[in-house]
């Protein structure tokens, strides 16, 4: 067993491009080859084997079967696959709750038995416990393990070429400012939400998917939560349509609402609604009245 060990560290510490194998930090499919008292050994198509403990095991199963588990290492720093669900994987950003804190760093929760470090070196701010962090997941090349880091911003590209306006992306809320919710895009890119762009209440920490409004020539990226222009015409006019439904065909919004009603009511700005409402108007699908929108 020892010598089995020691191979899969080594394998583990071999670049990737040199040799398809097992990844550590990530998701892999792989096949069941033996079950023994420990658990199911697990190999990839180049039979690298890894251990799924007993614990880990599926209620039932076949040899050859296939599984999506997450490897990464136990507390004796030694490869293991798990069926667990973590919260983040390797070269990703997530909002993880600090459990602990040590002589050597911050203990994270990310949803595995053995909670990840984020060593006083890595801390943005000195961590506290039972507080939450914007952690990004890292390979140390040095020592073969994975270590979390709040200094974000080092990890964030700003080659954003590929972006342009209009494209749906994922957001992740890292913190709020006087100018807007600053935001992690696609798990790559640094972006902001303006203020007077947030119809919602948003939080650090919530994920979401969101539009890109603009690429600046500095490489800056501004974000909405909403699409803008034509782009967001039918699906905030299918949005207030539903809204409508559910509310027994009538809403008491109309063109002369206060932003804040129709803000408060829908989460859209007055500007959306009422592109809204006109394309709901012209396929003859509401009537406007003084008091409000009607289903026809």
């Amino acid at each position: 067993m020892r010598l089995i060990i020691r191979r899969f560290f080594y394998d583990f510490s071999l670049p990737l491009s040199k040799n398809k194998m097992i990844k550590i930090g990530q998701f892999n499919q792989l096949d069941i080859i033996r079950e023994t008292p420990q658990g199911l050994y697990l190999a990839d198509e180049d039979g690298n084997e890894i251990l799924l403990p007993n614990k880990y095991i599926p209620e039932s199963f076949k040899i050859w079967d296939t599984l999506d588990v997450f490897v990464y290492l136990d507390h004796e720093e030694r490869p293991v696959a798990t069926t667990l669900k973590p919260y983040i994987e390797l070269n990703h950003f997530a909002y993880l709750r600090c459990m602990v804190v040590s002589e050597i760093g911050a203990f994270m929760d990310w949803g595995l038995e053995k909670q990840l470090l984020v060593p006083f070196k890595e801390q943005a701010r000195p961590m506290k416990e039972g507080n939450w962090y914007i952690v990004y997941l890292y390979l140390d090349e040095k020592t073969n393990r994975l270590v979390g880091s709040s200094k974000t911003r080092k990890y964030l590209s700003i080659e954003n070429s590929s972006l342009q306006k209009y494209d749906k992306v994922n957001i992740l809320v890292t913190h709020l400012t006087e100018k807007g919710a600053n935001v992690i895009i696609n798990q790559k890119h640094e972006g902001l939400i303006y203020i007077e762009n947030i119809f919602e209440d948003i939080r650090t920490g919530d994920q979401m998917e969101a539009y890109i409004k603009k690429v600046r020539d500095d490489g800056k990226i501004d974000v909405v939560i909403q699409p803008e222009g034509y782009k967001s015409i039918e699906p905030n006019a299918e949005f207030i349509y539903e809204e409508l439904k559910a509310a027994g065909g009538f809403l008491p919004l109309h063109d002369k609402s206060t932003p804040e009603a129709i803000k408060n009511q829908l989460g859209l700005s007055k500007k959306l609604f009422k592109k809204a409402i006109g394309a709901l108007y012209k396929d003859k699908v509401i009537a406007i009245k003084e008091d409000g929108i009607e289903l026809l």
